[in-house]
């Protein structure tokens, strides 16, 4: 059984707020960070997102590229009541490592009462490790592309 995805500066981050030596230039100016919980459930990993207020058809987005899962979403919203308006807006970002065993090519998500639920199955085969042998002397030179 695989671990939950581990530990990454934003996590860190998150934790100790604008607190966090040099925290602010970690993050882009006008990203926000959601907050995410993780857990195995039996042979699936799940990440749960607070995104309240959001529709998850125009709003949000969830890619996979080599082994990170991201969502981002986006919110802009005006209301506006006897004479009076008020704004909420901004841009949230969060990633996280997938479980080395993740099935990236079955995952779904969905969206109930603002948290977003995005479910990845895990294979019951684990990566398989590979030792690099280590060569002693000098490494050897191709004398063409030397030329």
């Amino acid at each position: 059984m695989s671990t939950p995805a581990p530990w990454r500066l934003p996590d860190l981050v998150d934790w100790f707020g604008d607190g966090f030596p040099f925290g602010k230039g970690l993050r882009s100016p006008d990203a926000h960070t959601i907050r995410v919980e993780d857990r195995l459930i039996d042979h699936d990993y799940e990440l749960r997102a607070e995104l309240p207020g959001m529709d998850p058809d125009k709003d949000m987005e969830i890619t996979i590229d080599a082994g990170v899962l991201t969502i981002h979403a986006e919110r802009n919203e005006q209301t506006k009541t006897n004479g009076r308006s008020e704004f909420r807006y901004g841009r949230f970002d969060r990633s996280v490592m997938l479980p080395r065993n993740a099935d990236a090519e079955h995952i779904t998500a969905s969206y109930d009462n603002g948290v977003l639920t995005v479910t990845v199955p895990l294979t019951d085969q684990s990566p398989s490790e590979k030792t690099i042998a280590i060569g002693k002397g000098q490494k050897a030179v191709d004398q063409k592309a030397i030329e």
